[in-house]
């Protein structure tokens, strides 16, 4: 039997739980209010009790076995048993408000004055030209680098960004809050996460511009550096609806290199001048295709991406840059499918360099209030 001289005392044990942080909010148990009890016995056994948010909550095995990591690591300890109980409603309020304020209307942090997170609007003018691939692996990329970033799958009708992030476990929602899961270290949401199966999602612009209020304001997503969205193709609702909802979010427009599809992608950067949002770039992607023996093949022609970048620089008076031209690679497509941004699963492929560099640029501007748009008017 363990001597109780050397027993920890139950602040001690309280002291090594700071260190264990519910997986989904990011901030230690202790902190949110869900250590219900710790009790330490003679013989060594500490017995933590502790609340879930939600029955059923799909991260309760990590929390479980981190708490046990963490405590077992004290001196004296023979074995650590956790029991796991639910918060109440009550509870689960005072938790949502310790998050999210007092706000009787949910209100978008990223539209708030003061907000150090830089958004992205991921736009194309036509489906088809890997703006979802772009996406997904600018994203891993940057939370390669140490960055907190979300994404919001914000194409209503035609949502890929769960797969392509291999992304397979639901939203759960504390009290009026919701908890968006996270892959590859990223948190994410979209509206295939409440659908059933493939349903389609058949929904006119009042119901597009709700559900995507709800993913701003709703979801907790703590302090980001960086938000992208994953826009729909062309120049509709959900173009205007971010426009309105988050008017500091700055557009990244992706293209390939054919000229029709050019045109197209200038007409949706061009959006910027209506909404006097900022255009932070343009990637080209499926640039080329290089063969075997070390040849390019340009499949889709040339000159669309910097031609896009010329055109929006004149249109908007302010330097558009091409951030980088993405060569055609079929895992790009493969790995998408798979859930592992190529990023990941292929760090030394050609297209991965292009995208981190572009990650890059994107995510080593200083959080701050430069290029924001001030509203401000001349006098």
């Amino acid at each position: 039997m363990t001597s109780t001289q050397h027993l920890p005392s139950v602040e001690d044990v309280r002291g090594a739980l700071a260190s264990v942080q519910d997986p989904e909010i990011n901030k230690p148990l202790t902190e949110l209010g869900m250590i219900k009890d710790i009790d330490v016995d003679p013989d060594g056994t500490v017995r933590v009790g502790i609340y879930l948010t939600v029955a059923g909550c799909p991260l309760k095995e990590k929390i479980t076995s981190d708490t046990q990591e963490a405590v077992g690591q004290l001196d004296g300890v023979a074995d650590v048993r956790v029991e796991l109980d639910v918060m109440s409603d009550e509870q689960r309020a005072e938790l949502r408000k310790s998050l999210k304020g007092d706000a009787q209307e949910p209100e978008i942090p990223f539209a708030q004055p003061g907000s150090m997170t830089r958004v992205y609007c991921v736009a194309s003018g036509k489906g088809g030209v890997g703006k979802s691939s772009v996406t997904t692996n600018l994203a891993v990329s940057m939370a390669q680098r140490g960055l907190s970033v979300g994404v919001v799958d914000a194409d209503i009708y035609g949502h890929s960004i769960p797969r392509m992030l291999g992304s397979q476990e639901k939203p759960t929602k504390v009290d009026d809050m919701i908890m968006p899961p996270q892959a590859h270290g990223v948190k994410v949401i979209s509206i295939g996460m409440f659908t059933p199966g493939n349903t389609p999602v058949v929904w006119r612009g009042p119901m597009l511009h709700r559900a995507l209020q709800q993913f701003l304001a709703e979801a907790f997503w703590g302090d980001l550096d960086i938000l992208l969205l994953d826009l729909p193709p062309g120049t509709g609702d959900i173009a205007i609806s971010v426009a309105q909802l988050i008017p500091n979010a700055e557009i990244l427009v992706v293209t390939t290199p054919q000229q029709a599809a050019a045109e197209v992608a200038e007409r949706a950067g061009a959006i910027a001048l209506q909404t006097r949002q900022r255009i932070a770039g343009v990637i080209e992607n499926m640039s080329w295709f290089e063969t075997p023996d070390g040849d390019r093949m340009e499949l889709f022609g040339t000159g669309g991406g910097q031609q896009v970048a010329d055109s929006l620089t004149k249109a908007v008076g302010a330097d558009v840059p091409l951030l980088g031209q993405v060569p055609l690679d079929p895992r790009l497509r493969e790995q998408g499918d798979s859930g592992t941004p190529l990023v990941l699963s292929e760090p030394d492929a050609p297209a991965s360099a292009v995208l981190r560099e572009a990650a890059n640029s994107l995510s080593t501007r200083a959080r701050g209030l430069s290029g924001k748009m001030l509203n401000l008017s001349p006098a």
